[in-house]
């Protein structure tokens, strides 16, 4: 297994070798450094942990300022878990770059969704609303009925109403790699992918 951590830059087009547009987005990817290997003996599992991102020392706990210093890292804003396949070769220190991926990869893509905040039915769960006449005429957005009056005399668990809507990490399986930028540690994946511009992007495949 191959991972890495990025950013998500924004959206352009390709075109393939039929000529067609194909839509992409850019991701910043690395460069990450390891900070950590979780051993099965100490840790109970295999694991590498990776940082990216600079982050300012005076605003880095004293804590985490000894874990990277004993990795030979400078401070990061984000640390992540992969389980990397050449795990023996991987020491703290050691720099993660979007060379590691090729284009035609399939990949899994893990991100944070936009935070839409309290949001009603017709938004959140494609509700129809209600008609605009029939003896009514502020109710197009309303749930309508939400239980019953004598039996069971209650709202059951779980219907669609109301509420917080997006801030939930996504993941999709099986996304293109159509080019990647070595050079600007740049990874091309095909169609878009959920998150804001800037949020922070798991690759692993």
């Amino acid at each position: 297994m191959q991972g890495i951590l990025g950013v998500k830059k924004g959206m352009t087009q390709l075109f393939n070798e039929q000529g067609l547009v194909v839509p992409v987005t850019i991701i910043e990817a690395g460069p990450c450094y390891v900070t950590q290997k979780k051993t099965k003996e100490k840790d109970g599992y295999i694991a590498v942990q990776i940082a990216y991102i600079d982050k300012k020392e005076k605003r880095t706990s004293k804590a985490l300022k000894g874990h990277f210093a004993k990795a030979n890292v400078t401070p990061k804003r984000v640390l992540r878990e992969f389980r990397f396949s050449d795990f023996e070769e991987l020491e703290p220190g050691a720099e993660i770059k979007a060379d590691r991926f090729n284009a035609g990869d399939k990949v899994t893509v893990s991100v944070v969704s936009k935070g839409k905040g309290f949001q009603g039915v017709v938004k959140r769960h494609n509700f129809a609303g209600g008609p605009k006449t029939h003896g009514q005429s502020d109710r197009l957005r309303a749930p309508g009925s939400i239980g019953q009056s004598s039996y069971p005399s209650r709202v059951f668990k779980g219907l669609k109403m109301a509420g917080r809507m997006g801030n939930d990490r996504i993941t999709m399986k099986n996304v293109d790699i159509l080019k990647v930028d070595a050079e600007n540690n740049l990874i091309y994946l095909r169609g878009s992918i959920p998150g804001a511009k800037n949020s922070i992007v798991e690759i692993k495949n």
